[in-house]
């Protein structure tokens, strides 16, 4: 061997050896051991989603995602948004939605025209039914069933909502221009029944404004342009096809933006809680620029909050580039959220919604049930809680 190999070798040895006599134990520099997954150990949802926190990848997740929900609902100085994408109504999570409004977990919901339209459908006692993979879509199309992934939305189920939301249509206000919130709050009181629980009835009750950004963009919002061209005709006579091009709508999206933005600026501190990603989650989380776009280009002094806690679960992962799977961190850099060195909270699922949501939802649920801070929630002044029918 070369002098120079020689001196090598020992040059190696000597910084291995120096290297090991200084590693670190993990805990001399405060980090967090992990525990064996001990099933026999654990007696409901909320210890195993606990149990779940100390393991690894997916599970500890979900373990942190429990611990900021419950501490996001039970901060007194918090307005929790819920955001709604995909068709979880259809998938049958409408009473899990129901259940967040009715214990008083979420203050306003933003949601896709689609996802409330299902929930309509299910509200008013109609089915929707498992697929069957013989049947061909050409087929479907055939017998009026409009296929979601593995469910099908009947035509028919369709054809009596729109005819039912001819009442709500009709005994909105004439004189000025509304937005989604009063129409989805109008629709909840008309439907309500003894008894009777879905998005738009609980929500009409507990008095939490549901917002739809992209109406139109929907069953419903298309119920809606039928009926104002109906009305169009009925006046002027004609076709159809002659009022589309000069189609006008009472329904006045700015008037969701300034009733949202004003919840944003009276919250003292601000949580979401999204359900995949899309418009619903984009036009929750601008409230908080759109107020400093205001107060710097107008030198108004409007009451600025940005999110303090968010959880996300969705299975859209962050490299494609989609708002549905940027990271709150990004979130970040555009002023939405405030970074964890100012308090921010995070937590972020990557599963499917109908099976990550319920098993969390069910544990932070039985967690409160064992004592501890209740749910709570700012009061947010005039223009929010419950309203009268008239």
């Amino acid at each position: 061997m070369a002098k120079d190999d020689r001196s090598d070798q020992l040059s190696s040895t000597a910084g291995f050896q120096a290297r090991q006599q200084g590693v670190h134990d993990g805990r001399q520099d405060g980090l967090t051991p992990l525990k064996r997954l001990d099933l026999g150990s654990t007696q409901d949802l909320d210890e195993l989603i606990r149990a779940m926190g100390s393991t690894a990848f997916g599970g500890r997740r979900m373990g942190e995602a429990a611990e900021v929900l419950h501490e996001m609902i039970t901060d007194p100085d918090c307005t929790v948004v819920l955001t709604l994408s995909g068709a979880m109504t259809v998938a049958k999570m409408g009473l899990l939605i129901t259940e967040l409004i009715e214990r008083g977990w979420v203050q306003a919901v933003v949601t896709t025209g689609a996802l409330v339209t299902h929930g309509l459908v299910e509200l008013t006692g109609l089915e929707h039914y498992k697929a069957r993979p013989e049947l061909s879509d050409s087929e479907l199309f055939a017998k009026g069933y409009n296929r979601i992934y593995d469910t099908y939305e009947l035509e028919q189920n369709l054809n009596a909502l729109q005819r039912a939301m001819v009442s709500v249509f009709e005994q909105m206000p004439q004189d000025r221009r509304w937005g989604s919130w009063e129409l989805c709050r109008r629709t909840g009181q008309l439907l309500d029944r003894p008894g009777r629980r879905g998005i738009f009835v609980s929500a009409a009750r507990m008095g939490v404004p549901v917002y739809i950004p992209a109406l139109t963009d929907s069953e419903l919002g298309l119920d809606l342009a039928t009926w104002l061209v109906g009305r169009r005709l009925a006046r002027e006579g004609g076709r159809a096809g002659d009022h589309l091009m000069d189609l006008r709508s009472p329904f006045d999206p700015f008037r969701d933006l300034g009733h949202y933005a004003t919840l944003v600026s009276r919250s003292p501190r601000l949580g979401i809680l999204t359900i995949g990603g899309g418009v619903p989650r984009n036009w929750a989380q601008q409230a908080s620029p759109f107020i400093d776009v205001l107060n710097s280009s107008l030198e108004s002094d409007v009451s600025l909050s940005r999110f303090r806690y968010g959880l996300r679960i969705c299975p859209e992962p962050e490299h494609l580039g989609g708002l549905s799977g940027c990271s709150y961190s990004e979130g970040v850099s555009w002023g939405k959220f405030l970074p964890p060195e100012e308090g921010g909270r995070f937590a972020e699922v990557f599963a499917d919604a109908t099976i990550a949501w319920p098993i969390l939802i069910k544990a932070v649920m039985q967690r409160l049930e064992k004592g501890g801070p209740p749910v709570a929630a700012p009061d947010l002044g005039e223009g929010f809680g419950p309203v009268d029918e008239a």
